[in-house]
């Protein structure tokens, strides 16, 4: 029986994150290769296939230093898929332009695609080049607010077990206002429960605080949707597993991000945590 192999194409703007995520993956048992030109996947497939399971999770860098090369990328990955045996998700880094900026000028490196040193020239040239593999990302993570060692942690957490034979159910907090995480398989709107934000005294505070936390979940309308939403995710985590999908994200979302949304997470991540292998993220919680 043919070995399956866990691949993560790694890609996204220069500056964004990705020699960390790469070292993070090598510290977790894959075998990268940064830099790799996209027309070589296949081949490179090809010997990975032929390693009779030594290797079965594999990290590959692929983005503008390869050049034209880059052009290939969707040509070579539909060759990948034709061969069978090769899971391949596409992980996308990002930042805004002042964060990208900064780093490059605290490393005192040049922007591959700046032109005389315009380095915001060079980074809106490479957002319109990416822009296509953006949109068939499996994962993107904008990494504008994070340090090298959060995003390390996020890298971790979310492909440690990728290779074993459960399902990886991520949960994340989010407030509308800020914009719908577009990584999510799933998306709740609590925006309907009682808001803490109208109670003076809970309103600095977040959803993993005791008194909002209580004050959430002490509704009845709460319990309801807490009984229907805890029933239908374990009615479908099974039929997720037996199709084969490997991840799940599932968003709970309320105005900002901070109270409702963030308790109800925190539950629904108790509820699951000991039959799957979960996370739980709160994006906007710190937010104002």
């Amino acid at each position: 029986m043919q070995t399956e192999i866990n691949l993560l194409i790694i890609t996204g703007l220069s500056g964004a994150g990705k020699s960390v995520t790469i070292d993070a993956l090598e510290d977790i048992g894959f075998f990268c290769v940064d830099n790799l030109p996209p027309a070589l996947i296949p081949k490179f497939g090809d010997l990975i296939l032929q390693s009779q399971g030594k290797v079965t999770k594999v990290g590959l860098v692929c983005d503008m230093r390869g050049g034209d090369f880059f052009n290939t990328v969707f040509d070579a990955l539909q060759e990948l898929e034709q061969k069978g045996h090769v899971n391949y998700q596409i992980v996308f880094l990002e930042a805004d332009d002042s964060t990208i900026v900064r780093r490059f000028k605290e490393t005192r490196r040049r922007h591959p695609m700046a032109k005389d040193g315009r380095v915001v020239e060079g980074i809106h040239e490479e957002r319109r080049m990416l822009d296509d593999i953006r949109g068939k990302a499996d994962l993107i993570i904008n990494t504008t607010n994070l340090k090298a060692s959060a995003l390390r942690q996020q890298i971790v957490e979310r492909f440690s077990h990728i290779d074993q034979q459960h399902l990886k159910v991520d949960i994340m907090s989010f407030g509308f206002k800020h914009g719908v995480p577009i990584e999510a398989d799933m998306i709740f709107d609590v925006r309907f429960l009682p808001n803490p934000h109208y109670v003076d005294h809970l309103r600095p505070k977040t959803g993993r605080d005791a008194e909002v936390y209580e004050y959430v979940m002490k509704w009845p309308i709460t319990t309801a949707f807490l009984s229907k939403l805890t029933d239908m995710v374990d009615f479908l985590l099974p039929q997720f597993r037996k199709e084969g999908k490997q991840q799940l994200v599932i968003g709970i979302g309320c105005t900002g991000g901070k109270h409702r949304s963030v308790a109800l997470a925190e539950y629904l991540h108790e509820h699951i945590k000991d039959r799957e292998w979960t996370t739980v993220v709160h994006r906007d919680s710190e937010k104002s």
